[in-house]
């Protein structure tokens, strides 16, 4: 167990307790464990790159650490009652963000019983959605005005890139049968 992947289970860790601050709006309170979670993301991506501390364990959880954080941000913003109109964000952004993670993770499935390999890297417009992802929810905890603005590019980003994985992974499928 090195300090990448302790960093990685701290953010894990990390995510009941700002569900929890959600939950009871204490909208500051997971402001700050976002940044946090933030920084161990940026600190175990350092670590393991500089001391060559990359692991199986890492490339899997680490992303999945990210989604639940996300995730979890999505669904309490559109599930918890009593929030400001302009921060109570509709069920149908939670729902898509996570089903086109669904699908990737579905077509990574997919590819590997058909080819047994998986070759599924994070593209541009991948990275771009991820920036408004988290921009989003950073929109949502400080109770920005235009936050439904914000979740709109989200949420079609998020399609689209959704849209251009499964291109890919067709592409990658059908040149290896």
């Amino acid at each position: 167990m090195n300090w990448p992947n302790r960093l990685t289970i701290s953010r894990i860790i990390l995510v009941p307790v700002f569900i929890t601050a959600i939950m009871y709006h204490e909208l500051n309170i997971a402001f700050g464990i976002f940044l946090i979670a933030a920084l161990t993301d940026a600190l175990d991506g350092y670590i393991a790159r500089t001391r060559r501390q990359k692991t199986r364990f890492g490339k899997i959880m680490d992303p999945i650490a990210d989604k639940m954080l996300i995730g979890s941000a999505f669904i309490c913003f559109s599930l918890v009652t009593g929030l400001p109109d302009h921060i109570k964000m509709p069920v149908y952004v939670p729902i898509i963000v996570i089903s086109r993670d669904v699908f990737i993770l579905l077509g990574a499935l997919i590819m590997y019983l058909l080819t047994g390999s998986i070759n599924v890297r994070p593209t541009a417009l991948g990275k771009i959605t991820t920036v408004f992802q988290i921009s989003t929810v950073v929109a949502l905890l400080v109770k920005f005005i235009y936050a439904s603005w914000v979740w709109n590019i989200m949420v079609v980003l998020t399609i689209i890139s959704g849209i251009d994985y499964l291109r890919i992974s067709s592409k990658q499928v059908n040149e290896k049968l």
